[in-house]
This record gives C-alpha cells, structure tokens and sequence, in this order.
C-alpha cells in the first residue's frame, strides 16, 4: 500500500513546539511577565532608591560646621587689682580695716565669686558684697574686703607678697585662683596689720 500523507515522527523523537522548556528560561519568562505587569512600580522604587543614595550621600558630603567655641575657665577670664584703703565699716569688730578690689571679667558667661579667702591663719575675711555674688563682662565690680585680725601672734609682721585666694565659678568650672594684688596692696596690708598689733600681746 502507497500513499502521500504527514510524516509519523519515528519512535523515540517527538515535535520541537511540545519540547518543555529549560528551567531557566521559564523563570526568565516569569520574571519578565512580572516587570510588565508591574513595570510602575518596579521604576518607583528604582527612583526612590536612587534619591535616597544620592541624599545620602549628599549628607554625607555637607560641609561640616565648626564647633562652637568652648567657654573660656574662670581663672582665665576674671581679673583682680587694688584700688584704694577703706574706712571700717561702723560695728566692725576691733582691729579690723577695709580696702577695696576691682573685679572684671573680660570675656564668656558671667562668673560667680563664691569665697574670698586670704593665706594668713590669723586673719578672717569678709567680702561686700556677701559672696556668692556675680559679675558680667564689661561691667567691673567694686568689692569691699574687710580683715579683722583674730591672733597677732599669726599674722606677719611685714607683708611682702600677700595675696587673695578667690573661688570662682562659670558654667564651665569651679577654680580656686590666687591674685596677688601688687606692691600698694602689701603695703597697706603691713601697715594695717602693725597698726592692729602695735598695742596687744596676742
């Protein structure tokens, strides 16, 4: 028997179109049906990543801006000096004499006065005003000191280097500072002291 007709694939072959595809070629056609469908959003996010790296890297690339500048210590700002013999204030106790200070702060916050103390065991100190008191730059503050001697035998007999030890504080630090107030200063604080001593024993 003879004929024309469709070939008959042979045992064992089979058509190219039935072929199942390559695992990797089903995943690509998944993939890219996926981007059609959400093309949109796949180039939202895109861009949005794309602005955050480049804010961020702009935030990264700022110029910096300096620290501010740190507040000066106390004892570096604060300046003291002698300016002239006082009168006892009336019911001061006996042996005791005033003089006065000039206090300045030359720059930074305000500076806080909370002790006026002096070297010598036999000698007690007041300040006018009562400490604490504050001071501002650019504004000198007059202070009154008053020494009442309590025990001669305690204080010296000549002055030579006297000083005030000044308890200051800002909003940076509490220092203890020594100002050694010059030579009008020791004079009038040796003269004072003889003067307070030249008629007791003790």
């Amino acid at each position: 028997m003879s004929g024309i007709g469709p070939l008959e694939p042979g045992e064992g072959t089979r058509a190219w179109d039935t072929a199942p595809q390559a695992p990797h070629g089903r995943r690509r056609a998944l993939l890219s049906a996926l981007y059609a469908r959400h093309r949109r959003a796949v180039l939202a996010l895109a861009a949005a990543a794309l602005l955050l790296a480049g804010g961020g890297y702009l935030y990264g690339t700022r110029p910096q801006q300096p620290p501010p500048p740190q507040v000066p210590y106390p004892a570096q700002v604060v300046a003291m000096s002698f300016v002239r013999e006082r009168a006892t204030a009336p019911g001061a106790p006996a042996r005791s004499f005033s003089f006065e200070v000039l206090m300045s702060v030359a720059s930074g916050p305000p500076v806080t006065v909370t002790r006026v103390t002096q070297p010598y065991a036999g000698l007690a100190v007041s300040a006018a005003p009562h400490a604490p008191f504050r001071t501002k730059a650019g504004a000198p503050r007059k202070i009154t000191i008053t020494m009442h001697v309590t025990e001669c035998g305690k204080v010296p007999k000549d002055a030579g280097m006297p000083f005030l030890e000044v308890t200051l504080r800002n909003t940076r630090a509490m220092q203890i500072q020594s100002f050694i107030l010059g030579s009008r200063y020791a004079q009038h604080l040796s003269r004072a002291l003889k003067v307070a001593c030249s008629n007791s024993g003790t």
